[in-house]
């Protein structure tokens, strides 16, 4: 077997194309259990542990950095296998492989490691780049459809969205102005600016009500109870919107290839779904 056969071999498992492809399978599932339990050590760095159970996570930590570094150097080196560019080089190809988002995922997920060994830092500023670790989260969507079912929805909706969250985005700022105006006189120190205002409305509007700013004039009350009124459609409107488009989107799935035309597939970096002809 040739390194050309090796490299298509190891795309196969990584970049699987399709349910019967075995070992693809396997490597998902593996990846998908490995995030799982990266996840659970980044709970559990919140609490205080023995020194045996922490030294038991830096060594699990420790594997999962080195599988990886393993992966991305895999997928920087099939890169020419999956993007396709005229009169470039493999080089260039891998170069601009390493500028997409899931690749840039990868990076900054293992990067936070390997600083320390090549710039010394401060405890603190350590503790601060181990939050990058839960970017591996998003490596998830390598391996399940979830991330891009989602995405394709919002996108399908993206300008419904963008006008009904525009509306109440509208009625957020005249109301808090209102509110400023009324409130201010008796309230000078919950209600000293607009902005104040503009936390009491998004309070009201999500219907979380901390208590820590509320109105206590007539004028005040009524505004307030107009406003409730009103966020309760508004609400409404984004989640109907989304729930609409997931209806859509799954009635689409469920047509066979024959209806469509053609056979879809998601791209695993972009989300977007490709045209996979027979």
């Amino acid at each position: 077997m040739n390194i050309n056969e090796i490299k298509k071999r190891i795309f196969s498992i990584i970049e699987p194309s399709d349910e019967s492809n075995v070992a693809g399978r396997v490597f998902d599932l593996s990846m998908v259990a490995l995030i799982i339990v990266n996840l659970v050590l980044i709970i559990a760095d919140t609490f205080q542990l023995p020194d045996a159970l922490r030294t038991a996570f830096a060594v699990i930590e420790f594997l999962s950095v080195i599988i990886y570094t393993v992966e991305y150097v895999l997928r920087v080196w099939t890169a020419d296998l999956l993007l396709t560019a005229t009169g470039k080089s493999n080089a260039k190809i891998r170069i601009r492989y390493m500028f997409t988002f899931m690749a840039l995922i990868d990076l900054l997920s293992i990067l936070p490691f390997y600083i320390p060994f090549i710039i010394p830092l401060d405890l603190r500023v350590l503790r601060t780049l181990r939050i990058f670790r839960l970017l591996r989260l998003f490596k998830v969507n390598r391996h399940l459809n979830a991330f891009s079912e989602i995405g394709e929805v919002f996108k399908k909706k993206l300008s419904q969205l963008l006008s009904s969250m525009l509306v109440v985005f509208l009625l957020m700022v005249i109301t808090s102005v209102l509110m400023y105006n009324v409130e201010h006189a008796a309230q000078p120190d919950k209600f000293d600016n607009a902005f104040s205002s503009f936390w009491w409305a998004m309070a009201t509007l999500t219907t979380i009500g901390y208590g820590d700013i509320y109105p206590i004039t007539i004028a005040g009350k009524i505004l307030n109870g107009i406003f409730a009124f009103l966020s309760i459609g508004l609400v409404a409107i984004p989640t109907g919107i989304i729930s609409a488009g997931f209806i859509e989107y799954f009635a689409r799935e469920k047509e066979s290839p024959e209806q469509t035309g053609d056979e879809k597939c998601f791209c695993p970096y972009c989300g977007h779904k490709l045209d996979r002809k027979e």
